[in-house]
């Protein structure tokens, strides 16, 4: 198997159970987005290309850690070797702290809500210094503790008790109009504003409270701040949208200069009892994002920061 083939059986499935040696120090956990709250997760190297799977001890992949990272994997009749990455915070390469471990929304595909807790700027610097110099980024995200505007101005207060790292930061919160703005003068390399779904009806369904103008107007302004290639949107696939439906939302942004990052649906909180879209899907949307992006000459594999410059949850074309 090639590595697209390899990278999209592992993201249809989405957990795998990890036997063998202990493996404490590869383990992750996430405390925002669908994951927030499980097991934990661990990420799988293949020579430079990665993959993130959730802990499962009853998925049908095993991945027995030999020890010293060293895994063997077994998935659709086929076993394949990688390496065990250590994450620095949540994911490889980077600090990426959730600053509000609780939301006042009830997107229905997150367990975010469920969650409570926000960290103080003492807990962040601590976080961050613990895992230098393994990391090249600083990424933050968060939920909504009591008001969109008070979620905005306390990262703001985050960004500006660790800009003294000398790192590139990606912010990914729910935007006001004044959001990109503020976040280039904080000193913010790049910014993430989730539309979440494909379509407007599927973010009325998923996404009740929030408004879906606001996320598309602060993508816009963000690019003349930012660069092309620097703003990102997540798109969930998998929620019932179409490939078509699909393929407009991507061109739609991309014809802003913003690129999408689509993450296959993670079945979790309302949305438990859907299904993960399959290999073969993975792998046509991949190629349809590629031919997109190509076409308004963007290129994910200059992301410094956030989920495109991990690449573990999505197939990232330029990267992938």
């Amino acid at each position: 198997m090639n590595w697209r083939d390899i990278k999209s059986l592992f993201l249809a499935k989405g957990s795998a159970n990890l036997t063998g040696a202990p493996a404490d120090e590869y383990i992750s956990k996430s405390t925002a987005g669908p994951g927030a709250g499980g097991p934990g997760s661990f990420f799988l190297n293949f020579t430079g290309k990665r993959v993130r799977m959730s802990i499962d001890p009853l998925s049908e992949i095993i991945c027995v850690h030999q020890g010293k990272g060293a895994v063997t994997c077994s998935i659709a009749g086929e076993t394949v070797h990688a390496m065990l990455e250590k994450p620095g915070l949540h994911c490889p390469r980077q600090a990426y702290i959730t600053v509000t471990s609780q939301c006042i929304f009830h997107c229905k595909y997150c367990s975010v809500p469920n969650i409570s807790g926000r960290k103080t700027l003492e807990e962040i610097e601590t976080m961050i210094t613990s895992v230098l110099p393994d990391i090249d980024a600083i990424s933050l995200t968060s939920g909504v503790l009591t008001t969109i505007e008070e979620e905005e101005a306390y990262v703001l207060s985050v960004i500006h008790q660790i800009r003294h790292f000398s790192l590139p930061i990606g912010v990914s919160i729910y935007p006001t109009p004044d959001t990109p703005a503020l976040l280039k003068e904080a000193g913010v390399a790049e910014v993430k504003f989730n539309l979440e779904t494909a379509t407007g009806d599927l973010f009325t369904t998923m996404c009740p409270g929030l408004v879906r103008t606001d996320i598309e107007d602060a993508l816009v302004a963000s690019v003349p701040l930012f660069g092309r290639g620097h703003v990102f949107s997540n798109i969930i696939f998998g929620l019932g949208e179409t490939d078509e439906e699909l393929a407009t939302c991507i061109t739609n942004l991309a014809q802003k200069g913003v690129i999408a990052v689509l993450r296959p649906l993670h079945p979790a909180a309302e949305v438990a009892s859907y299904s993960r879209p399959s290999p073969e899907r993975i792998k046509k949307i991949f190629l349809l994002q590629h031919d997109i992006l190509a076409k308004y000459h963007l290129l994910p594999s200059v992301a410094m920061t956030m989920c495109p410059a991990c690449a573990g949850c999505d197939m990232i074309p330029g990267v992938d």
